[in-house]
């Protein structure tokens, strides 16, 4: 059964001033380096909706008790199997059959899906088929700690919700949603020369510009000289990168800026392997030469 004494306050105040208004969304992403914390709010919240009790939610009426209990039937949770680090497609499957379905209790169904960061690929893609559903009456909650794992398609159909992050700085949420720790955003504070040697690498790879092979090595030589943190800064980096082809992809030049986006998210996973920062800027700028 859950434990539900961690929520997030103020998160689950939004969430439910949104369903007291017919407003709740079909799909959320909520992000917090405390994943427990996010997924409790996520089953308060579905409880409260469910709740059978006066005092709503009370935790203990037959209703809230299965919720938590993981035995309601218009409830589903998908998270990492034992002894597996992602979450695959065969998991992602059955949910597209739980859509025909209607509700067996309330007005909607609820899919949970919990460390989403760690879907695979095809998972993600399946995931994505699903929320594009816009006739099925379910609420999709994904929780996570890391926002630049999660494909940006993902993340444009659902609404964000970042977990203790209001007092902070439009820079620090950015970097606290893509993963970073409070301690690795601190030490990246002056990053005005970094940024705008990211901003012309990126200018050179999307222009398909010969130079960038030269700017690779500047970068990483940049990075290399900061004084502290050096992870932190390579992290940031391919943040940065990502936030870039992310507003391209906005002002809709799609293709190229999917195909970026596709690349970087295979650099990131080469470099979370110990592929070196400087051999996975060389692979961008070789691979967007062509």
């Amino acid at each position: 059964m859950l434990d539900l004494k961690q929520i997030g306050a103020s998160e689950f105040r939004q969430l439910k001033q949104a369903q007291d208004r017919g407003q709740l969304s079909h799909a959320y992403l909520l992000l917090s380096s405390d994943e427990v914390e996010a997924l409790n709010t996520a089953y308060w919240l579905i409880c409260y909706v469910n709740c059978t009790g006066e005092k709503k939610p009370d935790g203990t009426c037959p209703a809230c008790r299965r919720i938590l209990a993981g035995n309601h039937p218009d409830v589903f949770l998908i998270d990492t199997e034992e002894n597996k680090q992602s979450i695959a497609i065969d998991q992602i499957r059955p949910l597209k059959q739980e859509l025909a379905k209607s509700p067996l209790e309330g007005d909607r169904r609820y899919f949970v899906i919990n460390h989403a960061q760690k879907l695979t690929l095809p998972a993600a893609n399946a995931l994505l088929n699903l929320l594009e559903e816009p006739a099925a009456p379910v609420v999709t909650f994904l929780i996570a700690n890391n926002g630049g794992q999660i494909l940006p398609t993902i993340k444009s159909r659902t609404q964000i919700i970042n977990f203790s992050q209001q007092a902070a700085s439009s820079k620090d949420r950015l970097l606290l949603a893509n993963g970073m720790s409070q301690e690795e955003v601190d030490q990246v504070k002056s990053s005005q020369e970094v940024d705008q040697a990211v901003k012309f690498f990126y200018q050179e790879l999307r222009e398909h510009d010969s130079l960038a092979i030269v700017s690779a090595h500047q970068l990483a030589g940049l990075v290399k000289k900061q004084k502290q943190g050096t992870k932190a800064w390579e992290k940031y980096v391919w943040i940065l990168l990502k936030k870039w082809g992310e507003k391209d992809l906005e002002k809709g030049d799609c293709q190229e800026a999917a195909n970026f986006l596709a690349d970087l998210m295979r650099v990131d996973q080469m470099w979370q392997s110990n592929v070196g920062f400087l051999n996975n800027l060389d692979y961008l700028a070789l691979k967007w030469q062509q």
